[in-house]
């Protein structure tokens, strides 16, 4: 099964509460400690450590989180709690306590989720600048060769301005512009 694949059913994942649930059933006297790391510029750092017994000085398994605030839903309102719930996931998980056969809870995959629809939205928006720029430059070169053909050099600045400003043409306007650009220059080579 593809890694995507894998990505798209976070029912196969536990939750965090369900490994929580299986550690007090293993360890009724254990316990979980969170501290604060950093809360800086945004991004918001947990570690969670496991004792096995409520006496015991040395935590049996430890667990690290960072998240950044309003990446997504959860974190716009509750970040510092939404990473402290996955650094007690990641400690639980290293204990060996995953309630499911997949080591990653479902919080952590739904971040994984947010961060794969953030890059599908930026490639989106990556391919419209792309697409506008690879027209752009297709419109200059077409007007140099218009130039170059007697076309009016005032005309072509104005054009050549508008073009290269990026709110004056848009895509379709471009299109429109460029196609009386060739029928300019197909007639004037007859």
């Amino acid at each position: 099964m593809p890694k995507t694949d894998q990505l798209t059913d976070l029912s196969t994942y536990s939750t965090v509460a369900e490994r929580i649930s299986l550690f007090y059933q293993a360890y009724p006297t254990g316990r979980v400690v969170t501290r604060l790391v950093s809360r800086n510029d945004g991004e918001t750092i947990f570690k969670a450590m496991v004792f096995r017994n409520g006496d015991d000085s040395r935590p049996a398994a430890t667990g690290w989180a960072a998240e950044r605030e309003n990446d997504g839903d959860i974190n716009i309102v509750a970040c510092v709690e939404n990473t402290e719930t996955s650094a007690v996931g990641r400690a639980l998980a290293n204990l060996g306590f995953t309630a499911s056969a997949k080591r990653p809870s479902r919080e952590e995959m739904e971040k994984v989720r947010r961060h794969q629809s953030k890059g599908t939205e930026r490639s989106n928006v990556n391919r419209t600048l792309q697409l506008q720029a690879d027209t752009t430059m297709d419109l200059l070169d077409l007007i140099v060769q218009a130039e170059l053909r007697g076309f009016s050099k005032q005309r072509a600045a104005i054009i050549r301005t508008a073009a290269l400003s990026s709110s004056s043409l848009k895509a379709n306007r471009i299109s429109r512009v460029e196609k009386r650009i060739r029928f300019w220059l197909k007639h004037r080579s007859m």
